[in-house]
């Protein structure tokens, strides 16, 4: 047990997220229990992981989700540990919300150069009806940026996705390649806008389209035995989109090839997602729990063999540095386990001292001093 890489959870604690401030001891070495000396709070030493709570051996769990993950349906699960399967499905629901959290805390929150962005729905089938996914990725690191979930492939789910996408962005020249669906280009058009100065007038603030937006359409139409690609620039020049083409996956022009791929890896890996199969989800929760914490495990513990760099060694003997795209996005300096992901522990916001009229007390300047970020 170390205290100086454990932070207060408490949420009323001035001291919640801080790492090692010295306010975190040791409450019990037999029950594995900290206490933080701000507060007086004591918490265990699983709080903030899925193993909280938790009465089967953490082992076990890891190894239940890991096979989860690679697309091993929960009735197979069932059968060969003897765990009830409301068990497994609350294991899973749990990961799934410890992925999102982490996933939000790791990539939401992050500020990236994107460049070139693809996306692209799946169509996943549940019990009773249909659900719609869209997702979206980054083509230079292929860091799965997020997804949302709807009954409808409509503008909502559209607009939801360029929002998370947009929240992710720097203002950068950017590249969107998506498919042919209409949504795609008023949702992006409208989410990629800058407030303006108002310079001192009333009223509601301008909006101002990112002047290096760049969006591009590969539109599929079937007919009468032939197939055809359509590839248009809705926005943007040419130019620009050729060199941003060029910065983000070397050669090739406009494609939704990497999200597509994406889609297969996503399909393979999670059993609701696999074409004419019977391990439908029940819930549409359990899809997005589902979806998020593969998007976690594919982001930070797995290696693409696309982003592997080349080391020449002596005697024309050549290895490979494995990467993540967690690693090349700069959100991580190595590969993460199962087991890491799931015990990561995603920190509250810090303190912030309250808005008063008036001067602060003294009590409050010192917890400004020593606690404020």
């Amino acid at each position: 047990m170390n205290p100086e890489k454990v932070f207060c959870p408490n949420l009323g604690c001035v001291a919640k997220g801080q790492v090692n401030k010295g306010n975190i001891g040791v409450h019990s070495h037999k029950q594995k229990r900290y206490i933080c000396r701000e507060c007086g709070e004591t918490f265990s030493a699983t709080k903030g992981t899925i193993f909280y709570k938790l009465r089967k051996k953490p082992e076990q769990v890891i190894l239940v989700l890991t096979l989860l993950v690679h697309g091993c349906p929960i009735k197979a699960i069932v059968a060969a540990f003897g765990f009830d399967q409301r068990t497994v499905e609350d294991w899973w629901q749990k990961a799934g919300q410890h992925g999102e959290k982490v996933h939000e805390y790791k990539v939401g929150r992050s500020k990236l150069n994107l460049v070139q962005i693809q996306a692209d729905e799946l169509k996943a089938k549940i019990q009773g009806g249909v659900m719609w996914i869209a997702m979206a990725m980054m083509v230079p690191t292929r860091l799965w940026l997020g997804g949302e979930i709807s009954p409808k492939r409509d503008k909502a789910l559209i607009r939801g996705l360029a929002n998370r996408v947009r929240a992710i962005a720097l203002c950068r020249p950017l590249l969107v390649s998506v498919d042919g669906l209409s949504s795609y280009v008023s949702a992006f058009y409208a989410a990629f806008r800058t407030k303006m100065p108002r310079n001192g007038r009333l009223g509601r603030a301008k909006l101002r389209p990112w002047p290096e937006l760049n969006l591009v359409q590969v539109v599929k139409q079937r007919g009468q035995g032939q197939f055809s690609i359509d590839r248009r620039i809705v926005l943007g020049c040419a130019e620009q989109v050729t060199d941003l083409i060029k910065r983000s996956q070397g050669d090739g022009g406009i494609n939704t090839a990497f999200i597509e791929r994406l889609n297969a890896t996503f399909r393979q890996r999670l059993a609701p997602l696999t074409r004419r199969t019977r391990a439908l989800a029940q819930q549409p929760q359990t899809l997005q729990a589902g979806i998020y914490f593969l998007g976690c495990v594919y982001n930070f513990c797995t290696y693409h063999h696309s982003l592997r760099i080349p080391v020449l060694l002596p005697q024309g003997r050549r290895r490979y540095l494995q990467r993540t795209p967690a690693i090349v996005a700069q959100l991580t300096d190595h590969l993460w386990s199962v087991e890491e992901l799931l015990r990561f522990k995603v920190p509250p916001d810090p303190w912030t001292p309250p808005k008063r009229r008036g001067r602060p007390s003294k009590h409050t300047l010192r917890l400004i001093q020593r606690w404020s970020l």
